[in-house]
């Protein structure tokens, strides 16, 4: 089903960015906005196609991708033993996404929503999910807390040349369309 509105993958792509989606992604917004779809679910498969694509696309290009496994294998499971493997899994590919960087890349690793693998239940456990940013002078610190996914688009989007009041006034109509 395709969002019911432009979504800001669509204003980064017809601003020129390069939208590569790897996982998922191009099933959750029903390829609206993205220019390059990549399916996979398997972790080590995504993991290359991220590390793939970052030599490959040039400054103005965006790659989002989904690690699936994590959410509907283990987490809504109530697999720890499952998700802790996968967690582990990852940790090990993590540096080689970082080495893969170019010098003014930016990472951004976040999940969609909560979901305790030790909770009771199949549904989302709401917490606060981490974000964490590597690349392009960013280091060890505290970056607060984000009021919003909203936000994390916005680092990405002025990351990759928009303006924070053109991304101030695409927000702003969203607002007003509710």
């Amino acid at each position: 089903m395709p969002p019911n509105d432009e979504t800001l993958l669509d204003v980064l792509s017809m601003s020129g960015v390069q939208v590569i989606g790897i996982g998922k992604i191009s099933d959750l917004f029903a390829g609206q906005g993205i220019s390059n779809s990549i399916d996979s679910t398997d972790l080590d498969l995504v993991v290359d196609a991220v590390i793939e694509n970052l030599s490959r696309v040039h400054d103005t290009s965006l790659i989002f991708a989904n690690l699936t496994d994590f959410d509907s294998k283990y987490g809504h499971r109530r697999d720890v033993i499952g998700y802790a493997t996968e967690l582990e899994r990852f940790d090990k590919r993590l540096p080689e996404i970082i080495s893969a960087l170019g010098k003014n890349d930016i990472l951004i690793i976040t999940g969609d929503h909560g979901c305790d693998p030790t909770h009771k239940g199949t549904d989302h456990t709401r917490e606060h999910v981490p974000v964490l940013v590597a690349g392009n002078g960013f280091v060890n610190r505290c970056l607060g807390r984000f009021a919003s996914f909203t936000e994390i688009g916005k680092l990405a989007a002025v990351h990759l040349g928009m303006t924070a009041h053109d991304l101030d006034k695409f927000f702003e109509m969203k607002r007003n369309d509710c």
